[in-house]
């Protein structure tokens, strides 16, 4: 019976002293913000999402070892996709309520911000889509909780125009010019038609699309095409694979690669490193940074998470394109916080719908950017409840057998052709789905 008695004592003790824990654990928890990663690192995207993604998760270490956003530690927690829509909403469903709660979503493919920007709403937790995702949803006036911050597809397309155009001598000089658009057959290639054939309808050029099946290993057909009409450009929205056998098989047809461009996801260095000399000449436009290994950020990456054994990837990786654009899109996240916790509590974890309005509400400048080590890597970015874009500049960068140099100055993309095309664009989803645009109230809350 004593033994009982010790026993029962013993586990009464232990049931106090846990529930006296709790607070105390809730508490450590609390000061963490979460932010959940979709990432692959496997399948046919691998090459190109995993420098990415170890940029992303970089930047979090960096972020931590700065001491937080105000004091506020970062949790996160990867999920592979495989860039298949069906598990990036798996892994949305099964992350969004982990650790308090998801901070934002970054997406990484088109197709999986198609199916997300139904449900973000409802669980109000933001979309970061960075350089991808629906064009029109710069309209945040439409989209209230999606946030193509840097760049659309659309911005992508028009200055890719600009270039060829200044390679010609002028816009006029496109009139009877033939460009093929070779895009992937997904959300992702399509959303590079309209500003294409809005482009062709005002300059006069002529267009082809050639639409490449997933994953883009097999692109014979459509070099037959491009043999036998020999278009002046070639475009490429391409990813992954499809990327490096778009150039080797321009290198096989003798088409120059001088004469083609790609998007920014086709444009870093596992798209032509493998082919080296072969791809000599081939263009991309880049999200305003390119390959950056002499950046301040890459440097402290370095020093304070690579040199204390806590690094993602390999180390030579880091600065790479890719792996810039990663880190970038992890600092939009980091900023979409600390402004957040200006308006709702410095020190604070902040809620998704928090963020919302901080994303909203950025205010990079370059005197902001320079502090946090992107000087010379990109511009300044300011968004408004009617902007969830905040900058439309890129630049050229071109192959030279070995790396990636930048080959043009900035370039703006025009608004007074891309503004009318996200507003007819968000309307027509707007009415589709019975959406009201966010009056001058809601634009404040």
């Amino acid at each position: 019976m004593k033994i009982r008695h010790l026993a029962l004592a013993a586990s009464v003790a232990a049931a106090g002293l846990a529930s006296a824990l709790v607070p105390a654990v809730a508490q450590a928890q609390a000061k963490e913000q979460f932010f959940p990663v979709l990432v692959y690192r496997t399948g046919a995207y691998a090459p190109n999402g995993v420098p990415w993604a170890n940029g992303f998760v970089d930047y979090i270490k960096l972020t931590n070892a700065r001491g937080g956003i105000n004091g506020v530690k970062i949790s996160f927690e990867e999920c592979e996709t495989g860039y298949a829509t069906d598990r990036g909403v798996e892994c949305y469903e099964r992350l969004k309520g982990k650790n308090g709660g998801a901070t934002m979503f970054q997406p990484l493919s088109t197709g999986i911000t198609f199916a997300l920007t139904e449900k973000a709403p409802a669980d109000k937790i933001p979309l970061i889509t960075s350089g991808y995702g629906r064009s029109e949803s710069q309209d945040g006036g439409v989209f209230k909780w999606n946030f193509p911050i840097a760049g659309t597809y659309w911005v992508a397309g028009d200055i890719i125009v600009q270039d060829i155009a200044k390679k010609e001598g002028g816009m006029d000089k496109l009139k009877g010019k033939h460009i093929a658009l070779v895009y992937h057959d997904s959300p992702f290639g399509k959303e590079a038609i309209p500003i294409m054939q809005e482009r062709s309808a005002m300059l006069g050029y002529k267009l082809t699309l050639l639409p490449v099946t997933h994953p883009g290993v097999e692109q014979k057909s459509t070099w037959l095409q491009i043999r036998r009409d020999r278009p002046d450009y070639v475009v490429n929205w391409g990813w992954g694979v499809m990327n490096s056998t778009l150039v080797k098989e321009a290198q096989a047809t003798g088409y120059p690669r001088e004469k083609i461009y790609g998007v920014w996801w086709a444009g870093a260095e596992p798209d032509v490193k493998d082919i080296g000399e072969g791809a000599k000449g081939y263009n991309a436009i880049t999200m305003q940074h390119g390959a950056e290994p002499n950046a301040a950020f890459v440097k402290e990456i370095l020093a304070k998470v690579h040199d204390k054994g806590q690094g993602t990837g390999p180390k030579d990786e880091v600065g790479s394109v890719l792996y810039v654009r990663g880190a970038m899109s992890a600092m939009f996240a980091v900023e979409g916080v600390r402004r957040a916790q200006e308006r709702f509590g410095k020190g604070k974890v902040m809620t998704g719908e928090q963020v919302r309005w901080g994303l909203e509400n950025l205010d990079l400048t370059q005197a902001k950017l320079d502090s946090l080590g992107f000087k010379g890597v990109m511009r300044p970015v300011s968004t408004s409840c009617q902007d969830h874009m905040g900058a439309n500049w890129g630049r050229i960068h071109t192959w030279d057998g070995k790396k990636w140099n930048f080959t043009s100055d900035w370039y703006q993309a025009d608004e007074q052709i891309i503004k009318p095309m996200v507003k007819a664009a968000a309307d027509k989803y707007a009415a589709e789905k019975k959406i009201n645009r966010r009056t001058p109230q809601d634009c404040q809350s």
